[in-house]
């Protein structure tokens, strides 16, 4: 792994496996909970650390260092919030659903033991 790579932020690295994905920078924007303006600075900022001339170069670098997972993450290619935790990639609509859930779930739960 080259110098630049081990520095690129966990933001950095969230933000290059979008741009992989195909994602619009308005739809990746929303899942990082940032504006668009910020995701294109974060990715700015992965292309400079990495020296890279655009984004895809960005992504195709990233993945020669061994810092981005060549097979990216595809809905139908995970077991869930885990995973998303494990590859440190933002959370897909139905896992953050899913966890949403789960979590509301042990609200209710917790709730009714202290009524009993």
């Amino acid at each position: 792994m080259t110098a630049p790579a081990r520095q690129l932020a966990r933001r950095e690295l969230q933000a290059l496996h979008l741009v992989a994905a195909g994602t619009t920078h308005a739809e990746a924007a929303r899942q990082l909970v940032m504006t668009p303006k910020g995701f294109t600075a974060t990715v700015n900022r992965a292309m400079r650390k990495l020296g890279a001339r655009n984004a895809p170069h960005a992504v195709l670098l990233a993945c020669r260092a061994g810092i981005l997972d060549g097979r990216l993450l595809e809905h139908g290619d995970h077991n869930g919030y885990e995973t998303h935790i494990r590859r440190r990639i933002p959370l897909c609509d139905d896992c953050r659903d899913g966890e949403k859930a789960y979590r509301d779930g042990l609200k209710a739960a917790r709730q009714a033991q202290e009524a009993a």
